[in-house]
């Protein structure tokens, strides 16, 4: 096989593979959105953790209220 031959091979495999990945995602650029989406996951776990530590010391601190009352 000469070169030529091996060339043109590697750039139409390099050609259906861009196309391929084009079709899958459906876009040419990089798919930002498949990154971040775990990093908005990552976000609403972190809120969701601090409201339950602010509930839970509510709860706790109205506790304590109640009990010095007495």
């Amino acid at each position: 096989m000469s070169l030529g031959k091996i060339l043109v091979l590697l750039l139409g495999l390099a050609a259906v593979a861009f196309a391929v990945r084009t079709a899958l995602t459906g876009t040419v650029g990089r798919d930002t959105e498949a990154h971040s989406a775990p990093r908005r996951q990552l976000d609403n776990v972190r809120e969701k953790a601090k409201q339950l530590e602010r509930d839970q010391q509510k709860a706790v601190d109205d506790l304590a209220r109640r009990l010095n009352e007495q």
